[in-house]
């Protein structure tokens, strides 16, 4: 699933094609995803400007002028294709309907977004501008923003007896962390991922959260990370998955000392992780 990285890189890509920009046209082709589109969204959408592009976690938030927010989550295998516009140096003709084409806008510009989804595990949803919905309620500070510091982190691992990397997927403790961006912070910061959030010092937490920002921020600067899936607004992949040091590489040498990564399952995600350079 793309986490906070990719989201965030899509909609850096979307965002020149949407904003500012008229809906001339929106084509709803099935009644739900992950769940049932909202009431009549085809229409509600169609004639509305997009005033801008936010992202919160991994959700991507379209505000419209007529006062409705479009709620845009990619699953497992979502993407959000443009066409018809110059994206980058490339200039990409309309491509013919796909069967997992599943909302199309047609911008008054001639561009178009075409949201993809072979699996259905995406959603879309309709809500008030500034307005409250359930799966944002919840979330905990973006990890890039301000409010996401030592003292903050400190105080939600506090006494918590599961582990720091399970801790650290908890969208209430913090939001758009996924399993691949945790496990390369927490080796990065030399942190066992089997130890409990609540063992952590002082220390050890002012350590992990400016390299938490760092692995994003990189991440988000190749393009996210390409796995199977993934793809960027115009197409391209990402490139991140070029700098992985543990994820996905079991078995091979760890980059620092040569020791083999090892891989476990934790809440039910594979976690990677250098024996020797993240001893407990």
């Amino acid at each position: 699933m793309p986490e906070l990285p990719e989201v965030e890189t899509v909609r850096r890509g979307l965002a020149p094609v949407l904003t500012g920009h008229v809906i001339a046209k929106a084509a709803v082709n099935r009644p739900d995803l992950r769940w049932p589109f909202p009431p009549d969204m085809a229409a509600r959408l169609t004639g509305a400007r997009v005033l801008g592009l936010r992202r919160r976690s991994k959700y991507i938030l379209a505000d419209l002028d007529s006062g409705e927010t479009l709620l845009i989550h990619l699953g497992m295998s979502g993407r959000m294709l443009i066409s018809g516009v110059q994206v980058g140096q490339f200039h990409h003709e309309h491509p013919a309907p796909e069967k997992h084409d599943h909302v199309v806008l047609t911008m008054e510009t001639g561009a178009r977004v075409t949201f993809n989804d072979a699996r259905r595990f995406g959603a879309m949803d309709l809500l008030p501008t500034g307005g409250d919905h359930p799966l944002l309620a919840i979330l905990g500070p973006e990890p890039l923003g301000n409010s996401f510091d030592t003292d903050y982190l400190a105080a939600r691992l506090k006494g918590r007896n599961t582990p720091v990397k399970s801790a650290l997927l908890d969208q209430r403790i913090v939001a758009g962390l996924g399993n691949i961006y945790v496990c390369e912070a927490l080796f990065r910061a030399r942190l066992d991922p089997r130890r409990l959030a609540g063992q952590l010092t002082g220390d050890e937490v002012g350590r992990l959260v400016p390299i938490i920002r760092d692995v994003l921020e990189e991440a988000i600067a190749a393009g996210g990370s390409s796995l199977r899936d993934y793809r960027q607004a115009g197409g391209e992949l990402g490139y991140f998955q070029h700098s992985f040091r543990v994820y996905g590489r079991e078995g091979w040498p760890c980059p620092e000392c040569g020791t083999q990564v090892q891989r476990i399952v934790q809440s039910g995600r594979s976690t990677f992780f250098c024996p020797d350079c993240q001893k407990a």
